[in-house]
């Protein structure tokens, strides 16, 4: 393959992403930052953790 069919061929790839992100909503361009991230994913389970340590049970809001 010549160099020039590939530039064109790139060319062509890199015109038709740029139409396909148009299509994508502003707020969901940034999709998938954390899929399957671990990290993120004990954040969020720790997260809940801590919210859910600061209810009160039902006994401690009648002492309240």
């Amino acid at each position: 393959m010549l160099a020039t069919d590939l530039e064109t061929r790139l060319a062509a790839v890199e015109a038709e992403v740029e139409q396909l992100k148009s299509l994508l909503p502003m707020g969901k361009r940034r999709g998938g930052t954390f899929a399957a991230d671990p990290v993120y994913e004990e954040a969020m389970k720790l997260g809940r953790q801590y919210r859910e340590s600061l209810k009160l049970e039902p006994e401690q809001v009648a002492d309240y």
